[in-house]
Formats: structure tokens, C-alpha cells, sequence
């Protein structure tokens, strides 16, 4: 084979044909012990995935993504549009991980913890190979006309990729509105919440389009991660690669047959059984190296793995390994990139754990009402008029909530009282009055604390302006 034949490959995506169509890829059914590392992994995952929309830690769930009312609940904690910055560090933070990882180890986040890759192989392709049977038998069906056995196969397939399509849904939304929310709707029946149940709709459809049509074209399309990786990877990098150097040799690949001596032969440890490439889930040849379809599965490890059992040969053919590791036995080392994105990553995580210890449970803004100027009170007293808001972060209920000014004498009066009540996860406003004995004043606009107090608990500091006369001195 020349060496354009060779890189041809490179010059379209491996699940289109020729003339630009489709070509569907009908995977062997994998098995192996990576595959079944990878279906525990799965199955915590999925664990996690559904259940933790119904954990509640103090009232809270665990996990809520609220857009519409800009709230949002990680682990059990509310942060609210106020704490958008840590909400931002938090999602930067996941981002130079999977960088990370992916310079260190490649994409195996797509192969093993993925919610497209998790769903696609360990639920939807499991059914399909329950119903119509491995690689063979799903070629053979889709190639028949369609008779009473192939509608029955069609029809069941489809109609439980539905089912679960509308309960994948339903999960989401439980973290979009909230399980309570949710399952409050359910209660009520879909007629009482049209819109909802339109939008449910919608999303089943969508994942119903993924899982049924579109498939592995997400990964190799739609997801931009395949590009990054080709930025990203090295010749250092961890990835599912082929050792070409053992497979090939001399004189390259070449069928099995029963009491040859290959090694006397000259010829690579690769027979040429092509079970690497009919496991493959995006339908690539790995012994062509590494290639941006390529989600590190691991199933054509397991593949190759049982065939060189089978011919007595050792296994490792297909393995985790670097190609530096392949061209010069080269052991993996942290390389510079490696340590600037681990270094990263520490800052990143150090600000943010600085910044949670540091958040407060309320929070407090008091601002002067505009267009107001102060007003001159009897005993060369100043006034000023504030509106406040205190946001409560949790969900305990704050009952007597007073001000106090720390930094001058001088005193705060509300006018709905000096108690005031926030409720939990929810906030109270009004307006108050700052009053300050004009000789404490320093200049004409100065710098004042407030004290924000539950009972006799401090809960929040926050400071403002006070607008006085101008001073001649």
C-alpha cells in the first residue's frame, strides 16, 4: 500500500461513503475486561445521574440547574446570579481538568465517562443487540424487506428508545425546574401544564433523534472535543493506539495460519482479522493511528486482546501507550505542558475553595436612593435614604435581621421596623434611614460600614456612601 493510499483515510470521515452518504456503522458487540470496567463505571454514572435531581442536603437538591429563575444548586449548596463568578471558576475549573486529561491521557474522557457515550453503548446499543441479535444479524435485518419480523424487531426497538428518550427527558428537566416542581406536575396531569409537556416533547424528540439517527455523527460532527484533541495530543499522550511496530515488521500484516513461526517469518503480530475495526463504535481502523473519530473505549483492545489469546500470541497489541512509547519504549513522563495545566488547575481550585470558605450566607447591598440629596435634621444631624435588598443564600429562615453602623457613630432606622424577616431562599427589601452627626463627617461623601445582624449573630459586612454638606475647612 503507497502512502497516499494510506493516508486516504484522512481525507473524510470514517462513516461516509464514497459518494458523501451516510454509512451506518453496526458494531460488534464488545466484550472484554475493559468493557466491563466500563460498564460499572457506566452504571455509577447513570446511578448518579438520575438519582441526584431527587437528593435533597438540608432541604436542597443536590443538583439544580434553574436558568429560568437564575438558581442553581451544586452539591446541595444555592448560589444565586450574585455568585455567577464562582459558578464561572467552577466551570472553568471542569474545562482545564478535561485539558488536562486529555494531554495526559487523551479522550478518554469521551470513552468512559461521556453522558453521549454512556447512553449510546451502554443502554441504547445494549437494547438493540437484545432485540436484533450482534453485527451480523442488524446488518441482515436492515438489508431484508420489510416483513412481519422486521416491523415486530423495528417497531419494539423503537418504541422503547421512546420510552426512554421521554424519561431522559423528564431527568433533565427535574434538574432545569426541580424534582419537586416536577413531579408536582406529574401530579397534576400533562393537561394542567401544556407548555411543559410541549417542551418535554421536544427534548424526547432531540434525544430520541441522537440516540436513533444521529448517533456516533455527535461525537464526530457535532462535539468540537474531537478537534481539540489533534491541538491537545502529542507524542507523549496516553491514547488507544496500535503498535505498529509489533504488528507490522517486516513484511507487514498477514492472515493467521495454524503452526507458522511469524517471527522467523518476518511478518507483524497483526492476522489481519479485522475484529478491531467491526467493534469499533465509530467505525475507524485503529491500526491507522490516531484519528479524531476515536473516543478511547477501549473496545477493539478487548477485541485484539481475544484473538492474540486465540492465536497463542501476547496480548498489548492495541493498548494504552504514547507513540513515543511505541517508537522508542519511552515510559510515560510529566511533561512541561502537563505540569503547567496541573499548576493551573491547583490555582484555580485554591481561589475557588478560597472563595466558597469566604462566601457568605446573606448578602447585602444598600445603595442610596437616587436622585435623593441628604437632609439637614435638627442637632446638626444628617439624614440619608437608602434602599436595601439582603439575599438569603440558604434555606434556614432569618427572623430578626437588624443594621448597625460599624464605622461612625450614628443611627439606622427601616421603615418597616427594626426587625426585619428574610425568608429562606428568598430575599427581603425596603428602605432605611442613616442618620450621622455632621462634625463625625470627614468630607462630602464618605465611606460608611454597615453591620448586618441575626439576632446577635453578624451574618454580613457591606459598606456604602453617605452624601453630607460640603466642607470650607
Amino acid at each position: 500500500m503507497d502512502k497516499d493510499e494510506h493516508e486516504r483515510f484522512r481525507d473524510s470521515i470514517g462513516t461516509l461513503t464514497s459518494e458523501g452518504k451516510r454509512s451506518w456503522v453496526y458494531p460488534k458487540k464488545p466484550e472484554g475486561r475493559l468493557y466491563k470496567y466500563r460498564k460499572w463505571v457506566s452504571y455509577i454514572l447513570l446511578a448518579i445521574l438520575f438519582t441526584a435531581p431527587f437528593i435533597k442536603i438540608n432541604g436542597n437538591q443536590f443538583l439544580m440547574f434553574n436558568v429560568l429563575e437564575r438558581r442553581f444548586n451544586i452539591f446541595g449548596e444555592i448560589f444565586w446570579p450574585q455568585d455567577f463568578y464562582l459558578f464561572v471558576l467552577m466551570m472553568l475549573i471542569g474545562v482545564v481538568f478535561i485539558l488536562l486529561f486529555t494531554v495526559a491521557f487523551g479522550r478518554i474522557f469521551c470513552g468512559w465517562i461521556c453522558p453521549q457515550t454512556i447512553f449510546m453503548e451502554m443502554v441504547f446499543r445494549r437494547i438493540e443487540y437484545w432485540i436484533e441479535g450482534d453485527r451480523g444479524k442488524q446488518i441482515r435485518l436492515d438489508k431484508q424487506e420489510w416483513n412481519a419480523e422486521k416491523i415486530r424487531k423495528k417497531g419494539i426497538k423503537w418504541s422503547i428508545f421512546f420510552v426512554i428518550s421521554f424519561l431522559i427527558a423528564n431527568v433533565f428537566l427535574a434538574y432545569l425546574i426541580g424534582s419537586d416542581r416536577l413531579l408536582l406536575y406529574i401530579s397534576e396531569g400533562p393537561l394542567a401544564h401544556m407548555s411543559t409537556l410541549i417542551s418535554l416533547l421536544i427534548f424526547t424528540g432531540v434525544f430520541y433523534f441522537v440516540f436513533a439517527w444521529f448517533r456516533e455523527q455527535v461525537c464526530i460532527i457535532a462535539c468540537p472535543y474531537g478537534r481539540l484533541q489533534g491541538v491537545l495530543l502529542d507524542n507523549k499522550s496516553i491514547v488507544v493506539a496500535y503498535d505498529h511496530k509489533r504488528g507490522e515488521k517486516e513484511k507487514g500484516r498477514a492472515k493467521f495460519k495454524k503452526n507458522e513461526d511469524r517471527e522467523a517469518s518476518g511478518k507483524g503480530d497483526c492476522i489481519d482479522c479485522f475484529q478491531c475495526v467491526q467493534v469499533c463504535p465509530t467505525g475507524i481502523d485503529i491500526r491507522n493511528g490516531t484519528q479524531l473519530e476515536c473516543v478511547n473505549c477501549t473496545a477493539c483492545i478487548d477485541a485484539c486482546n481475544h484473538m492474540m489469546d486465540a492465536v497463542d500470541l501476547p496480548q498489548g497489541l492495541i493498548r494504552y501507550a504514547s507513540e513515543e512509547n511505541i517508537e522508542k519504549k519511552k515510559k510515560f513522563k510529566f511533561t512541561p505542558r502537563i505540569k503547567g495545566y496541573a499548576a493551573v488547575l491547583f490555582i484555580l481550585v485554591s481561589v475557588l475553595t478560597g472563595m466558597l470558605f469566604l462566601r457568605s450566607d446573606v448578602e447585602a447591598n444598600i445603595l442610596r436612593l437616587p436622585g435623593q440629596l441628604y437632609e439637614h435634621k435638627d442637632d446638626n444631624i444628617i439624614s440619608n435614604v437608602y434602599t436595601y435588598k439582603l439575599i438569603n443564600k440558604t434555606s434556614l429562615d432569618y427572623e430578626n435581621v437588624r443594621f448597625k453602623l460599624l464605622s461612625h457613630d450614628g443611627s439606622i432606622e427601616t421603615v418597616k421596623g427594626n426587625s426585619i424577616l428574610i425568608p429562606a431562599n428568598g430575599l427581603a427589601e425596603g428602605t432605611l434611614f442613616i442618620e450621622i452627626n455632621q462634625g463625625a463627617l470627614e468630607k462630602e461623601k464618605d465611606k460608611i460600614i454597615i453591620e448586618v445582624y441575626d439576632g446577635d449573630k453578624l451574618i454580613e459586612t457591606t459598606g456604602t456612601t453617605f452624601l453630607g454638606p460640603r466642607s470650607y475647612n
